[in-house]
């Protein structure tokens, strides 16, 4: 098996629409443990997302778009609680059953979840402070551009991106690191099923630059990650 191209003709179990429901609940459950091990958001939020909410000087709404299970928005959300910011977090997921996990969680006033898509949001003239997603965008094919443009077209300000860097020593070390947290769920296969299906930076900056040159960079914010920065339309 090769990495040196990426493979966009991979499925991903948890995306069939009749996957094993047990096993995908567990999975949407566990992302939470997961994404805090590998994802960056740690230092996304410290270098990226706290300094311009907090430069706003006012309440602020952010986006998720994806939002799964709903973990990343509950997190980021107590991160901000933390430290003084007043923010109201939206968590969107057009999947009824990953909806269905995110509103089983018991949350602050200031998160809420919906089961909608980019496109809707965009329809329905819905606006926010900052837009992001994880692990979206390796999913999307010939979506990708239409994502990210209605995401910039969603936000007022900050757009943030984040994803897996393609690479072998990324596929080795998660094929090893992820066996004490498989079992039940999706984890292994689909895990390393998305590194296979994601980019490296190169590939992704080509991948939003046509129609948008100059309006996005593509960052290296911790080890094995992407994230893509824009800056919305408002």
């Amino acid at each position: 098996m090769s990495l040196a191209v990426r493979d966009e003709a991979l499925v991903e179990l948890m995306d069939d629409p009749q996957c094993d429901a047990r096993r995908l609940r567990a999975t949407l459950r566990r992302f939470g443990t997961v994404n805090r091990l590998v994802a960056g958001w740690g230092a996304v939020y410290r270098t990226r997302l706290a300094p311009y909410l907090a430069s706003l000087g006012r309440p602020a709404h952010v986006l998720d778009l994806g939002s799964g299970g709903g973990d990343l928005v509950v997190r980021l959300a107590a991160l901000s609680d933390r430290d003084g910011l007043r923010v109201q977090w939206t968590g969107a997921d057009p999947d009824p059953r990953a909806h269905s996990v995110a509103a089983e969680r018991t949350v602050p006033r200031t998160v809420a979840f919906r089961c909608t898509d980019a496109a809707s949001l965009v329809a329905e003239g819905a606006s926010f402070d900052v837009v992001l997603s994880n692990h979206v965008l390796h999913h999307l094919g010939a979506e990708l551009p239409a994502f990210a443009a209605q995401s910039l077209q969603l936000s007022r300000g900050l757009v943030l991106h984040g994803d897996i860097q393609r690479s072998r020593l990324a596929y080795a070390l998660y094929a090893v690191g992820i066996t004490p947290f498989a079992p039940g769920t999706f984890l292994r296969t689909d895990g390393l099923r998305s590194i296979r299906r994601s980019f490296t930076r190169e590939e992704l900056a080509a991948e939003l630059a046509p129609g948008a040159a100059g309006v996005w960079t593509v960052e290296r914010p911790a080890p094995f990650r992407l994230l893509a920065v824009g800056h919305g339309h408002g």
